[in-house]
């Protein structure tokens, strides 16, 4: 017969025995330790890779800004242009179809790359004058930028123009031309002749963003788009519209991003994260709206500037890895000297407890203590001691990496704000950066009462040049000629070329005689001094100042321009002050 099991008595169950102290200090403290370094390593990544993210979107955030400006200031430009040049009594003096009309307008042409037609009409609508006889003799009184042209400064928002756009070569990227419309009214004494008229190639915002593209932008995969006021995608990079189009995307709005990617906060028009129709995951994206320098140039565009998060933010969770990984790898030989403890650690352990709370805490001038209770605590002291220096140190180290990424983006936006503020050319100011000096000039004669000159010049028959000698002895031309300018200004006068062959000088503290002496002696400069190839050439130039009556400086340039082009019409290489 089978007998049951037989189980031990209560007496006979052996006793399980308690853990040493050796054992139990080694998992109190070393767990302890490992979820100090843990927190504080994780505390650490976390910081850095919230600067990280930081630094990255203010870096697209400038990209956008900059483009932004420099867009604005090409809106501008064409307007200001137009409305100096319908405003010209001398000019139109003997109507719109003078001889001398359609000369300027094709010289204006020639001197702008991307101009495709300008023109000019009469108040009926009927085309007088254009410059590659595409419209002369139509009627364009139906068109909106002849009827806004009639009232007042006018420029239009990118759109087709087909009785145009089939007259010219498609766009660079294969594309119909599309165009931009500048327009303001021609008055002689005060009555409204027609219409001057300006259609600029879309081509030039593209070739505007390229040029403004970092030279890292192909490696971080940084790409630039332009929104209308609508909402409406109107450039694209390589002028991929359509499929974006097709998508529906509209002006994203960007969340700006979190370091625990929770509580993020809606922010548009601030670099953040924002969802693309043509892919899932979300992009680090900038959005800037134009800053129009005039009412008529306030298209309400905005500059938008993408980048993928995986590129933006690289090293962001590398640097929390390795942070958690020293930290990690520090609470594990932590706990192995941990384990080395035997007696006499109670007070030891309370201490290092309350300090290692403390600096989870970020308590200021919280330390590790040095215990004296036995060898092994010592080292375990020293070692968390040394284990938070290391941690602080490489948090030091993150942060100048930091450091030196700022340094880098401020180099690369002082360079590009020079490059936006120059002529490539010459080196001298270009039109913006002459209109900054501008300012600060009349407002200081202003305040001072002092006298502020201008000097208004443009080389003479400088198309026959580069239709003789070819464009590149052209150019070489327009950089002696700059050097010559330099050479006789002080250093508080302004030299600017304001596109082609025409350079303005601005002259503090002079008063209109003395500048017509200076433009006296730069006519005689320039016309004995012999160059290679060309020979000797002219030029011609117009001389204003600033009346006390004026409330800034533009008075002052079309005075200075009606007497450049009196200068001119007397014959070329001469100069005429007209105060």
């Amino acid at each position: 017969m089978t007998q049951p099991p037989r189980h031990p008595s209560p007496a006979e169950t052996p006793e399980r025995r308690p853990w040493s102290l050796r054992s139990q200090i080694a998992v109190v403290f070393g767990s302890l330790v490992t979820l100090v370094a843990v927190l504080l390593s994780l505390a650490f990544g976390e910081l850095l890779k919230w600067r990280i993210q930081k630094e990255a979107a203010a870096s697209l955030h400038m990209v956008a800004h900059n483009a932004a400006k420099v867009l604005a200031e090409g809106l501008f430009e064409p307007s200001r242009l137009v409305q100096v040049l319908g405003a010209s009594q001398d000019l139109w003096e003997k109507g719109m179809d003078a001889p001398e009309v359609l000369p300027l307008l094709q010289r204006m042409h020639s001197s702008r790359p991307y101009s495709r037609w300008i023109g000019v009409a009469d108040v009926h609508g009927n085309v007088a004058t254009d410059t590659n006889n595409i419209l002369q003799g139509k009627n364009v009184s139906d068109l909106p930028w002849f009827q806004a042209g009639l009232k007042d400064v006018y420029v239009g928002d990118v759109h087709t123009f087909m009785a145009l756009a089939d007259r010219l070569a498609p766009s660079s990227s294969g594309e119909p031309q599309r165009f931009l419309d500048f327009s303001a009214p021609i008055y002689r004494n005060g009555e409204t002749l027609g219409v001057l008229g300006l259609h600029l190639s879309w081509d030039w915002a593209r070739d505007t963003l390229e040029a403004l593209r970092p030279t890292y932008a192909d490696h971080a995969q940084i790409e630039l788009f332009v929104f209308d006021h609508t909402g409406e995608i109107i450039y694209a990079p390589d002028g991929r519209i359509a499929p974006y189009a097709a998508l529906g995307q509209k002006l994203p709005q960007t969340e700006q991003p979190s370091a625990s990617g929770r509580d993020s906060m809606t922010t548009p028009g601030l670099a953040g994260l924002a969802q693309w129709k043509d892919a899932k995951p979300p992009f680090l994206t900038a959005v800037t709206r134009l800053p129009a320098r005039n009412l008529a140039s306030d298209l309400g565009w905005y500059v938008v500037v993408r980048q993928p998060t995986a590129t933006a933010f690289v090293g962001a969770d590398t640097a929390v890895a390795q942070a958690l990984a020293g930290g990690v790898g520090a609470a594990l030989l932590a706990a192995v000297i941990a384990s080395l403890a035997a007696r006499r650690l109670s007070e030891d352990l309370n201490s290092l407890s309350r300090a290692a709370l403390h600096i989870e805490a970020g308590t200021p001038g919280a330390v590790v203590p040095q215990t004296h209770s036995t060898r092994e605590v010592q080292r375990l002291s020293r070692t968390l001691d040394n284990m938070t220096r290391r941690l602080l140190h490489m948090n030091e180290a993150m942060e100048e990496v930091v450091r030196q990424r700022t340094l880098e983006l401020q180099h690369a936006n002082q360079e590009l704000e020079r490059q936006a503020s120059s002529d490539p050319l010459t080196g001298l100011l270009n039109r913006r950066g002459f209109d900054a000096r501008l300012v600060t000039a009349v407002a200081l004669a202003q305040r001072s009462g002092r006298a502020l000159s201008v000097i208004t010049i443009d080389v003479d028959h400088f198309k026959r040049v580069n239709d003789t000698y070819g464009h590149g002895v052209g150019d070489n031309v327009l950089r002696t000629l700059a050097q010559q300018f330099k050479a006789r200004l002080r250093a508080s006068d302004a030299v600017a070329r304001l596109g082609g062959e025409e350079f303005i000088i601005l002259l503090p503290d002079t008063p209109p005689h003395t500048a017509l002496e200076m433009a006296e002696e730069l006519l005689v400069s320039v016309a004995s001094h012999a160059r290679d190839v060309v020979g000797n050439i002219t030029i011609s130039a117009g001389v204003s100042a600033l009346r006390p009556d004026d409330e800034n400086g533009s008075a002052m340039l079309r005075r200075s321009d009606a007497a450049l082009y009196a200068a001119k019409t007397a014959g070329r290489n001469r100069a005429v002050a007209q105060v």
